[in-house]
């Protein structure tokens, strides 16, 4: 008696445990896709890829104390010429930019993540999710794990494809799973917490990438960040294989309201509506504009400020204000979804990211200290998009189709916004880096914010309330106002 009323105060805490698991699993995960922006300068070097370059080397100066900055310098006899009082302050070796790092933090996980992601959001729709999401976290702890132990850059390619193979199944497992165990006035908050993952991941990042890896524990370096975040995914992984099962499938959002009887849409027409394919190009753009920061503001700002430890701050931008714009973007969403139906979570997306785009710009332009300011400003606002995008498109698409839309939306999405910031590389070398940042960062915010805007008038209002039947009845209602048979009860 006693064991069953244990068991089932249990299950009242199973719902949370499964947000909280996946979610987890997917910051470990986003931890790993990430780490490679901020230890790449030292994975460089060991493996012998990307670009060489001049770089601010002194432990006792500053950029206030030298005459020239170290970047203006194209060749290693310039470089090694610049002093201070005879003291050379520059060094000539690889900044882990370039082109080999662009390919390894963009496409060589972006294509494989998506195309998977396709795969397994199809498998979703028709087998056990919650096993597919535990096989795949698997993998992709092994693949984090042996990212620590490689020799050449051709085994880190390797390992960044499994890595993206693995980790493609969080998204469209976990959404499915987590839409049909929380109802529809949690679900923006929810599925906010959950793909808070990603700046989870991203925000962590910094600190564990830097400062753990300056460390040089065991004399392993940038390897034990690497090593670490595996060991714990893979301790995520093993709870998810014991503890997550199966969840009864619901229908939601506009479905729940369709007709018995009534035809099912065919996948390839959801897909193709017009509000989901505007909803796929304004988050491809707004992802687009994410992804770029995300891969180039640890190099930014060391190239720029090399003189400031901005590490602290990036993570507590990222972890802090970040993570307080996902839940209020969520509970905002949810207030609304009420009474003015999917349409309000369009108008939060629009809204926000119009908000954060001078932000953004000035998060590139100003010093170090008006750079924070304002890119803690722009994360609050522009990190509400994800969770809502995710509500918006569970709650439109049919249960038979619904994990299979996810896994097509995020193919698009991050194949568009995740190989796009390629171009940064290029374009930096015409016009600057920095003047780069500004395009395909604070520009691609503000390009979603308007496609937000035109895609909020494709979605639905407020669901309307079931009509009284007898109005939909004549006679009935003809009974009812001269107080026959039918009249009702009670009337004066």
């Amino acid at each position: 008696m006693v064991h069953n009323t244990v068991l089932d105060k249990l299950k009242g805490y199973y719902e949370p445990y499964v947000l909280a698991i996946v979610s987890v699993g997917y910051v470990v995960g986003e931890l790993g896709h990430y780490l490679i922006g901020v230890t790449t300068k030292y994975t460089a070097r060991d493996l012998q890829y990307g670009d060489i370059g001049c770089l601010f080397n002194s432990s006792t100066l500053s950029l206030t104390d030298i005459p020239t900055e170290c970047y203006t310098a194209n060749n290693s006899d310039t470089c090694l010429e610049l002093r201070v009082n005879g003291s050379g302050y520059c060094e000539w070796d690889r900044n882990g930019l370039g082109l080999d790092y662009q390919v390894i933090a963009g496409p060589a996980f972006i294509l494989v993540f998506t195309f998977m992601g396709v795969i397994l959001g199809i498998a979703a729709d028709r087998y056990n999710r919650a096993r597919i999401l535990s096989v795949c976290s698997i993998i992709f702890a092994v693949a984090i794990i042996l990212t620590g132990a490689v020799k050449e850059f051709w085994h880190l390619v390797l390992l960044r494809i499994l890595l993206a193979a693995g980790e493609s199944a969080c998204n469209p497992m976990a959404t499915g799973i987590l839409s049909d165990i929380f109802p529809e006035e949690k679900r923006g908050l929810v599925m906010a917490i959950f793909n808070w993952g990603i700046y989870g991941g991203y925000g962590i990042a910094f600190p564990v990438g830097r400062y753990v890896t300056e460390m040089n524990a065991w004399g392993l370096g940038w390897r034990v960040p690497y090593y670490g975040a595996g060991v714990v995914a893979l301790i995520i992984a093993v709870l998810m294989t014991l503890t997550l099962r199966e969840p009864e499938r619901q229908a939601i959002g506009e479905e729940s309201t369709k007709q018995a009887g009534e035809a099912a849409t065919p996948t390839w027409k959801v897909l193709l509506q017009p509000r989901i394919v505007l909803l796929c190009i304004a988050a491809s753009i707004r992802h687009c504009g994410g992804m770029t920061f995300a891969y180039n503001c640890d190099l930014y700002y060391r190239e720029y400020f090399p003189d400031y430890d901005l590490g602290w701050w990036l993570f507590a931008v990222t972890i802090v204000i970040g993570s307080i714009g996902v839940v209020v973007g969520g509970v905002v969403s949810d207030k609304f979804v009420a009474k003015m139906g999917v349409r309000s979570r369009v108008a939060v997306l629009a809204i926000s990211q119009l908000i954060s785009t001078p932000f953004a710009f000035g998060s590139v332009y100003l010093n170090p200290v008006g750079a924070m300011v304002t890119l803690g400003i722009s994360y609050f606002f522009a990190e509400m998009w994800f969770g809502i995008v995710f509500a918006i498109l569970v709650e439109i698409t049919p249960l038979a189709c619904r994990s299979t839309a996810v896994g097509v939306f995020l193919f698009v999405m991050n194949n568009v916004g995740g190989n796009l910031p390629i171009l940064v590389e290029p374009v930096s070398k015409a016009i600057g880096y920095r003047e780069s940042l500004f395009i395909f960062y604070a520009g691609f915010y503000l390009i979603s914010s308007v496609l937000f805007f035109f895609t909020m008038f494709l979605m639905d209002g407020p669901k309307k309330a079931p009509r009284d039947s007898g109005h939909d009845n004549p006679a009935a209602t003809l009974e009812m106002v001269s107080g026959g048979p039918g009249a009702l009860n009670g009337r004066v």
